[in-house]
């Protein structure tokens, strides 16, 4: 893997580790708008541009990682922020993110030894 790819991995799983909302409840996108769920469609954001910049060379040797749809996700909310569904942001910090952390943490970390 590049150097490039490498920091680009680095980036998503930052901003995956700052989104996420383990022991939290749903109701806290409401309670705390800002600052989950401004902060956690940031996050995806930032994800999604990340992985977006990765070759296909990398993505295509990490098959297990939802390349397609981490950047789609982006997409549609770069290009239709003003219907974000907070449902689904919710599904995903909580039910996708966590899987992502542990899948980049474990390419990052087994590539560096």
């Amino acid at each position: 893997m590049n150097e490039r790819d490498e920091t680009r991995l680095r980036d998503m799983l930052d901003a995956a580790r700052r989104a996420f909302v383990h022991g939290k409840e749903r109701d806290v996108l409401e309670t705390d708008n800002y600052l989950v769920g401004f902060a956690g469609v940031r996050a995806i954001e930032i994800i999604g541009e990340a992985a977006s910049k990765i070759a296909s060379e990398t993505r295509a040797a990490f098959p297990q990682i939802e390349w397609n749809n981490i950047i789609g996700m982006r997409n549609r909310i770069i290009h239709d922020y003003l219907r974000v569904d907070y449902d689904i942001v919710w599904k995903v910090l909580t039910d996708n993110l966590p899987q992502l952390i542990a899948e980049l943490e474990r390419i990052l970390y087994s590539d560096s030894d």
